[in-house]
């Protein structure tokens, strides 16, 4: 039971970390207005320095594991691109049809695929990691430039936001960003060689959480009061990315049988399906959309769901796999 336990909390704790941030935050905003005001303030500086970490972490060199993959490619991106965010529009319209701004916030959170932490768990379940890589510059990549599409076309958003602003936003806090991460591979590569950077990359992957828990706990903070307000809110907006989950777990298990998709690549395109880019799209909408505590607090709430059912999905491909391969063993028996 305790090794469990141990072994529930180590698969959560990032779950557990925001948490911790959320109830942090609301604590000191609540106790201390001045102190939350302050913490609020930083938000920018804790921004710019996300941004920068998430970008830096990204494997660009992974691109090249693209060839001879086009087929499962497509499919996972078109999936993603398509299909997800139709099914997440159409949930959080229906659970959310009156609260604009926390269904606008739930619609960004399902809109975006996992850049980072669905590949960990992708290797869990012993899923194509290789291709999986080369799909997190496509995924950075493609999300940035969707986000205003994705905003015009599926949010009521009361946050309304001009063209040309979102566009000098994305310029300025993520393409230019971007550029400078990809740069500073190309120059550490050759400074430091591969091995190194290796190592520098893995920790901008260790820092990477806690640098969000910081962001999260001075939200809160600085909006505690705004957020608390709206908290009898919070339960729908759990059974909306529950929901989210459950029926996007049932596409990709369609989708896998109607391709054929050998098990590394089913299990590749679960996690994919399953993993959101919640940092991401905060830290994109927080520039875009600044002054919205409500669409930020939808998208931390989905974030505190994510992590276990990643952990619940890991479980159930590798138990499909073993009776699978049980099934495999037993049909070449010799009668």
């Amino acid at each position: 039971m305790l090794m469990a336990f141990a072994r529930l909390l180590r698969s959560g704790w990032i779950s557990l970390l925001l948490a911790g941030a959320i109830l942090a935050g609301a604590l000191v905003g609540h106790a201390w207005p001045e102190a939350g005001a302050a913490l609020g303030d930083q938000v920018d500086r804790t921004l710019l320095a996300l941004v920068g970490l998430l970008f830096f972490g990204a494997r660009f060199d992974a691109l090249a594991r693209l060839r001879g993959n086009a087929r499962v490619m497509a499919l996972i991106v078109g999936t993603n691109y398509l299909l997800v965010p139709a099914i997440g529009h159409i949930i959080a319209s229906v659970a959310l049809p009156s609260q604009p701004l926390f269904m606008t916030g739930l619609m960004i959170y399902f809109m975006a695929p996992c850049t980072d932490w669905f590949l960990g768990f992708t290797r869990l379940a012993h899923g194509n990691v290789a291709l999986g890589a080369a799909l997190i510059p496509v995924n950075i990549v493609m999300q940035l430039l969707l986000y205003p599409v994705f905003l015009q076309l599926y949010t009521r958003s009361a946050a309304e936001v001009g063209a040309g602003v979102m566009a000098d936003t994305l310029l300025h806090w993520f393409l230019v960003p971007l550029a400078v991460a990809v740069l500073a591979h190309l120059g550490l590569r050759r400074l430091l060689g591969q091995a190194r950077l290796e190592r520098l990359l893995a920790c901008a992957d260790r820092l990477t959480p806690w640098l969000i828990a910081a962001l999260v706990m001075q939200i809160f903070a600085a909006h505690v009061a705004v957020i608390l307000e709206h908290r009898g809110l919070f339960a729908w907006i759990l059974l909306a990315v529950f929901l989210f989950f459950v029926l996007t777990y049932f596409l990709g298990e369609g989708i896998s049988r109607l391709a054929r998709l050998p098990y590394p690549d089913h299990a590749l395109l679960t996690m994919s399906i399953a993993a959101r880019n919640a940092p991401l799209m905060l830290a994109v909408t927080i520039a875009a959309l600044p002054g919205q505590p409500l669409i930020y607090a939808a998208l931390i709430i989905g974030m505190l769901v994510e992590f276990p059912h990643l952990t619940l999905l890991r479980r159930l491909l590798l138990g499909r796999r073993r009776a699978s391969e049980a099934g495999l063993a037993r049909a070449e028996e010799p009668a």
